[in-house]
Parts: C-alpha cells; structure tokens; sequence
C-alpha cells in the first residue's frame, strides 16, 4: 500500500512539471513556444510564416476545460503547439495570431 501511495506521489510530482514545462510568449514579430523536462525544446515561430492556427479539444482535455492551440506553417518540422489552455483563452490567441500572421503577410 506504501509503495502504491509513494509512486502516486511521484507521478503527480511529474506530471505537475511537465504541466509547467509548457510556455508561450507573444512578441512582436514571433511566437516563441518552450517545452520539455529533460530535454529542453524552443520554438520561434514567425506570424507571418503562420499558415493557419487550429483550436482542438480531445475528449480529455474537454473533461478537464482545456485547450490546445496548434499553429501550421509551411515547414513541418517548425509546427508548434500549446496544450492545457482555458477555451476562452486559446480561442483568444487563436484569433490573436490569425490576424497577426495577415498583417505581416501583407508585407511580403
């Protein structure tokens, strides 16, 4: 029983820094995107490269009231994502990104 107890623990331990190992920052020009625990992992995504952003919410993620934003670029190896968000304010960045990937796609 001690040892189920102790591993319960450890699991919500990881899971609790795997949750704060995903971040987001909106800049001016660029979306930078930052995740992983052990490996350590920065995506610098440029608006005007956005092709499209989807909001998607699987079954889990709807039970929990969460989010993922992912944003599609012509290079799939620069796709990134941010799991674990409110609805409201995953669709917020979505249409925040959107227009911010219209206006700098103007300018090529």
């Amino acid at each position: 029983m001690g040892a189920v107890l102790v591993l319960a623990v450890w699991r919500a331990v990881i899971a609790a820094r795997a949750v704060r190992a995903w971040g987001y920052a909106e800049r001016d020009k660029d979306l930078l995107v930052r995740h992983g625990l052990l490996v350590r992992h920065l995506s610098i995504v440029p608006y005007a490269r956005m092709q499209y952003v989807d909001v998607t919410a699987g079954p889990l993620e709807r039970a929990f009231g969460l989010a993922t934003v992912q944003l599609h670029t012509a290079a799939a190896a620069s796709n990134a994502r941010v799991p674990g968000l409110p609805p409201d304010e995953a669709s917020r960045l979505r249409d925040r990104l959107t227009a911010l990937g219209e206006d700098r796609a103007e300018g090529l």
